[in-house]
């Protein structure tokens, strides 16, 4: 009898691991994601597509085919510069863009995107994950229902393509610009006109005269998009974007369903495409600046007085926004707070 009752006993607890084995299988099957991400940049555009072409392929390769979030081309689920409005509603799941695009609706993302005048790679990553940038950044994306994760980071842009030689600062007035971020307010204050357009939308709008002069971004994604074949003088360095974070966005709801360990996998990504995106970048340009000056194109440096006034004039629209806005101000106090205490480290460490 007691052998019969350890066996029956030994066969329940054996059903009853069955069924909590396969309970626990099916509760994976149905957390698979499987959701769109709708891309600011075509696929195709050197690091700002093909980053986040990269993220798709990598997020589906960890995860064991469990997180598979589908690259979107611009427009093919909403246009390029509506993605923040569709993440938040959740029309789209996710997406794949910077937060420097969407000063109209939050005032301080853009700080978290590139910052005129301010730190490289580095030091940007220092203040970001350690400095409590990370901190700020999530709890302003949660406000709007949106949780996002630093995806990417990349090297100096360049700042300006025009069709003539900016030698004063007079010959900047009355241009009609396309410009990103941030510096369009302080290209506004040195009398250009700006606009901001989608990666797509640029060269059009050059060539036909439209804008007058165009940055987008370094040498190596500018030469992609033929810019060259229009206007010839090419402005260095990037004294608005010496470092540019782009982030992966996801309807915040839909990020807490996620395990922590799916969580944790996207996290894991992000954090390798921040190391590929900065490797990669500054492999790209010399080769890229090389076959610019091959089409013709002058390569130019910025004279000290254009620099001075362009970051005078970047003192004014930082104390304009920080009065306009709590957030602009708290990220720009912390941000300024550490770049201060940095100063030592960066001149004592580096070759200056």
């Amino acid at each position: 009898m007691k052998v019969r009752a350890l066996t029956q006993s030994t066969v329940a607890l054996a059903a009853a691991a069955g069924v909590a084995a396969f309970a626990s299988t099916a509760e994976v099957k149905a957390q698979t994601v499987n959701w769109n991400m709708q891309s600011t940049y075509p696929g195709s555009l050197t690091q700002l597509g093909t980053l986040g072409k990269r993220i798709e392929e990598q997020l589906r390769e960890v995860s064991g085919g469990e997180i598979n979030v589908v690259f979107q081309e611009p427009g093919a689920i909403v246009p390029a510069l509506e993605v923040f409005d569709a993440v938040a509603s959740g029309a789209v799941e996710a997406g794949w863009s910077t937060p420097g695009y969407w000063a109209g609706k939050v005032p301080s993302l853009p700080l978290f995107g590139a910052v005129p005048f301010g730190p490289r790679a580095g030091e940007y990553m220092a203040w970001y994950y350690f400095g409590g940038g990370k901190e700020m950044f999530e709890e302003i994306y949660n406000r709007f229902g949106i949780h996002s994760v630093i995806c990417g980071v990349i090297a100096p842009e360049a700042s300006g393509w025009f069709r003539q030689p900016i030698e004063l600062v007079e010959d900047l007035r009355g241009l009609k610009m396309r410009f990103f971020g941030l510096g369009a307010k302080v290209m506004e204050k040195m009398g250009v006109s700006t606009q901001l357009l989608a990666g797509g939308d640029i060269f059009p709008a050059l060539e036909l005269g439209t804008i007058d002069a165009t940055e987008f971004s370094m040498p190596a994604i500018d030469l992609n998009l033929g810019f060259y074949q229009v206007a010839k003088h090419y402005y260095l360095p990037g004294w608005h974007q010496q470092s540019t974070m782009f982030d992966l966005m996801f309807n915040k709801a839909l990020w807490d369903g996620l395990t922590d360990t799916q969580r944790a996998q996207i996290e894991a990504v992000c954090g390798d495409s921040v190391r590929h995106g900065i490797a990669e970048g500054e492999y790209l340009q010399f080769a890229a600046l090389a076959e610019l000056e091959e089409k013709g194109v002058t390569i130019h440096s910025w004279s000290p007085e254009i620099l001075e006034a362009l970051e005078a004039a970047w003192v004014e629209v930082v104390q304009e926004e920080s009065a306009n806005d709590e957030d602009f101000a708290r990220v720009w106090e912390s941000l300024s707070t550490f770049r201060e205490n940095y100063k030592r480290w960066g001149e004592l460490g580096y070759l200056q």
